[in-house]
């Protein structure tokens, strides 16, 4: 390979923190118009090495080149310049400011009063450009979270970036957005800029990318081209074993008590759009309902209702005959793993530990005459740190610090280790490899086994047909279907997703 074909050069990496080994020796290389894929399991090392190329970390020892020279980066502001941008898997937007202002800001003026208007202009050719269309007025917390993923990729073309790094970009995305993206992608490169694409979706990165490198356990496994991978080989590089997500045998529960019991219910969402309509819904005791549909068609709101985090306009719910009327916070009521861990599952600045103990942490042994116990505390972090197999050097550290994965485990062993009546799953395994995937299907099959009655929701088909006892499909806040997780066909499903109606039976 010619040296000045190549964009980008990581050479050496490493980078140490206490008790982890976050990358040893990593190499990695792009060509000017290529995609490369990053793969890896969650804290594998992946979003390290990009926070290094970033600016955020300073590797302990290793070289980066960009277009041929070697440069030191020791801020994001420096990695601008030198001509990399980024886009997190959670978004680094200022939620109250307009698209507009979001994507200037930091941009250094002369100007006593800023002039949006050729600001406007330049990102409107950008939206047309890239066919990532978004409103430059628009304040971004009123944006579906695609668009806002559109103004963080929109930002960084607007800096005129030669690299752009995608962590876990198509997250958060519904089929036709990743379509969209693939598509921008493929205008990026053909332009000579070169792009990172980190994600677990085995299918994607061999439609998008042009290479894949994998990292396990801060290492580099090996390189390959696309063209020459399969997802089952690239899957065993990344777990070191072959896996796979497919439905599992079960014993077929005999007809159990209700648990959560939905009737007419209406609700509406933060915009005051409604979001359910006439919702009705009963899942039994020793059973999984899957909820399959695009994002954005009530799955929020409905899991948001059922914990008592939003208010019904109408209709009653209950969990074991009891209504409910506010938040629960009775952790072997109901379990709730959120659809976004860190802004509503966690507390960042909080060390794995506290997490855990969010919702016990009046109770003994952990609290004494008002005193916390820490020694009870460190010990019942260690137990589940152990158990849900969260990848920590111990409870003392702040959550922030473990990768998104881990995070999603310190979530799900906080909320399902009491043993609740009920669990609501939303989007559980978003962000997690295919071998953490694997581990949460494993950990709900064993609640439903136990006689929980749970609640997943998810945009992943795949999953969703994997582990559902009965699937029913979201579409504009409305039930269309109402089907036997055995005998539902894809097919069928997707013309649910789309709105076609079906006769449901909600008992």
């Amino acid at each position: 390979m010619s040296e000045n074909t190549i964009l980008l050069k990581m050479q050496n990496i490493t980078k140490r923190f206490p008790g982890v080994l976050a990358n040893d020796h990593v190499d990695i290389e792009c060509q000017k118009g290529q995609v490369l894929g990053l793969l890896g399991e969650n804290g594998a090392g992946k979003t390290t090495l990009m926070n290094i190329l970033y600016g955020l970390f300073q590797p302990d020892q290793g070289q980066i080149f960009v277009d041929g020279k070697e440069v030191v980066i020791k801020s994001p502001s420096e990695a601008i310049n030198c001509g990399i941008g980024m886009v997190h898997q959670h978004f680094k937007l200022v939620d109250t400011l307009t698209v507009i202002e979001n994507v200037i800001l930091g941009i250094p003026t002369n100007k006593a009063v800023l002039d949006f208007g050729p600001a406007k202009e330049k990102l409107k050719k950008l939206c047309e450009e890239y066919e990532l269309y978004v409103d430059p007025d628009a304040v971004v917390w009123r944006l579906p979270v695609g668009q806002q993923q559109w103004v963080e990729i929109l930002k960084a073309l607007y800096r005129d970036c030669k690299v752009l790094v995608l962590d876990e970009p198509t997250a958060v995305l519904t089929p036709s957005e990743s379509d969209q993206l693939c598509r921008a992608i493929r205008r990026i490169t053909a332009q000579g800029r070169s792009v990172v694409f980190i994600s677990h979706k085995l299918r994607e990165v061999i439609e998008i990318t042009d290479k894949v490198t994998v990292i396990r356990d801060g290492k580099v496994i090996g390189t390959v081209d696309t063209k020459e991978a399969t997802q089952a080989k690239l899957a065993e590089m990344m777990v070191g074993r072959p896996v796979t997500i497919e439905r599992k045998a079960r014993l077929k529960q005999p007809k159990q008590t209700p648990v959560l019991v939905m009737k007419g219910v209406n609700a509406f969402d933060d915009r005051g759009v409604q979001a359910l309509k006439d919702f009705t819904l009963t899942v039994h005791a020793g059973e999984i309902v899957g909820v399959a549909g695009v994002d954005g068609n009530g799955q929020r709101e409905l899991a948001e209702c059922i914990t008592g985090l939003r208010k019904t306009s109408s209709g009653s719910i209950t969990i074991k005959d009891t209504p409910v009327t506010g938040v629960i916070s009775d952790p072997s009521f109901v379990g709730f793993i959120p659809e976004d861990r860190q802004k509503t599952g966690l507390v960042l600045d909080f060390t794995v530990a506290e997490n855990l103990l969010i919702k016990d942490y009046t109770k003994e042994p952990y609290v004494k005459k008002g005193i916390l116990q820490y020694p009870a505390i460190k010990k019942h972090a260690t137990e589940l740190i152990k158990k849900y197999n969260v990848k920590a050097p111990s409870g003392d550290v702040k959550v922030k610090t473990l990768s998104g994965g881990n995070q999603q485990k310190v979530v799900i062993a906080r909320e399902l280790d009491a043993q609740p009546v009920l669990d609501v799953a939303s989007h559980p395994t978003r962000g997690l490899d295919l071998g953490a995937v694997a581990s949460v299907h494993d950990i709900l099959l064993r609640e439903r086994e136990r006689g929980a009655a749970v609640l997943f929701i998810s945009a992943e088909l795949q999953e969703v047909m994997a582990l559902s006892d009965r699937i029913i499909v979201l579409y504009s806040g409305q039930i269309m279907g109402d089907l036997d997780g055995e005998t539902a066909s894809q097919s069928t499903i997707g013309q649910l997703m789309l709105g076609q109606r079906m006769e449901a039976k909600h008992e």
